[in-house]
């Protein structure tokens, strides 16, 4: 069998197609939206027109046998706008959610309503995180109580920090449904449109990804139908007994999401770096000091040297993980979080270069790295700190439970 590290012509093209959008629409809007710090749906719109924000792109790539596709999408799209990818991106967790947990028939029936259409597109967002439960999932205090009488599920509680959070034509919520089974006693739900007793009281202002709309939610008895439950509730009854007799259950659902997406947010993060990288190098090819470019100064030459070399050692990270999701293989030594990990701190440490070679411009808002800078931080915090990210690769190798 031959091994090769070329793309595909699909993939070839795909790389060429989102460039292309990110280039001439995402990048020359990019500084107006992060100064606005709205969601910007003209764009959203416009990636629909042709095709990039739908479902039917997100599961062709998502189901291409290399699992590259979607890493290449999502570094492409980056390149041009971390806030403005993400309001286009940030649906793509709800999808994860829905469909790790869902039925063919709840996907089926909810997948259209989290997009929307060219003329109307809408968002969805995944709520987990909460106030005292960020990275601690098994924590989570929001409760989903089942009313039998009615079949309804009643859900109370806070999430916090939610991308799309009650801009959101759907919401999937991961909720408790049995506290003392902690992450085994937990549930997706999905909680259709104009669903009362949801409500996002204020957009957050962030460092960063300002064009990507995040708010904490707030469920205060709100009342679903039975069949919101994802999975359905002779699924979730067979897991809690399980989980209540001490047998081992499959991996909790929202951290298998979180597994499931972590190459494709590195790739992100790759998206931000190269796009820091690219415009250093071009600004270090034409700056001149003492009457020479200052790329012929060697500590400015090895630093993008090494810039480039990190950039490309993340990205094969984030392929070799992409590759073992979609193909099944087993992540023995933690490798999707190992590309995470890698992607996001190469990222920040990127941008800060890049912003150091550019000197006082760098720290204007005249050039955009002080924008990938401020980016760039995220990916060292969000579905997944660096530290948990370091704390799932040693328990992989060391086969142990640690602290």
């Amino acid at each position: 069998m031959s091994f090769s590290l070329d793309l595909t012509d699909d993939q070839t093209e795909l790389r060429s197609w989102v460039h292309g959008f990110a280039e001439d629409v995402v990048r020359p809007a990019a500084a107006e939206w992060d100064e606005r710090e709205e969601t910007p749906w003209p764009i959203i719109q416009e990636a629909a027109k042709i095709g990039l924000y739908t479902f039917d792109t997100l599961s062709t790539l998502w189901f291409e046998p290399t699992g590259l596709s979607l890493p290449i999408l999502s570094e492409e799209l980056f390149w041009g706008d971390a806030g403005i990818g993400m309001s286009i991106m940030g649906t793509s967790l709800a999808i994860a959610g829905l469909a790790s947990s869902g039925t063919m028939e709840q996907i089926g029936e909810w997948v259209p309503a989290c997009f929307g259409d060219a003329a109307d597109p809408k968002v969805a967002a995944y709520c987990v995180s909460e106030p005292e439960a960020g990275s601690d999932v098994s924590s989570m205090r929001v409760r989903a109580r089942y009313d039998e009488a009615r079949d309804e599920w009643v859900l109370n509680g806070q999430k916090a920090w939610i991308t799309n959070g009650g801009i959101a034509n759907v919401h999937i919520v991961v909720a408790s449904v049995d506290p003392e089974l902690r992450a085994r006693g937990q549930a997706s739900f999905l909680i259709p449109p104009g669903t009362p007793g949801l409500a996002a009281t204020r957009k957050i202002r962030k460092l960063g990804l300002r064009a990507s709309h995040t708010a904490d939610v707030f469920l205060d008895d709100v009342r679903i139908p039975g069949r919101c439950l994802l999975g359905g509730k002779d699924k979730l009854d067979e897991r809690l007994a399980r989980a209540r007799e001490g047998t081992r259950s499959a991996e909790q659902t929202a951290l298998r999401t979180f597994e499931m997406s972590r190459p494709t947010v590195g790739a992100q993060a790759v998206g931000i770096a190269r796009a820091a990288y690219e415009y250093a190098l071009d600004y270090a090819r034409t700056r001149e000091q003492f009457g020479r470019p200052i790329i012929t100064n060697q500590a400015i030459a090895f630093a993008l040297a090494d810039m480039r070399m990190e950039i490309d050692a993340a990205r094969l990270l984030i392929w070799r993980a992409a590759w073992m999701g979609r193909n099944e293989r087993r992540f023995e030594a933690g490798e999707g979080s190992m590309s995470k990990l890698k992607a996001g701190e190469v990222a920040v440490w990127a941008t800060e270069k890049a912003v150091q070679i550019l000197g006082g411009a760098g720290y204007s808002r005249e050039h955009p790295v002080e924008r990938m800078y401020r980016d760039a931080k995220i990916y060292t915090i969000f579905e997944g700190t660096s530290e948990i990210q370091r704390l799932v690769v040693a328990r992989a190798i060391s086969g142990m439970r640690l602290a």
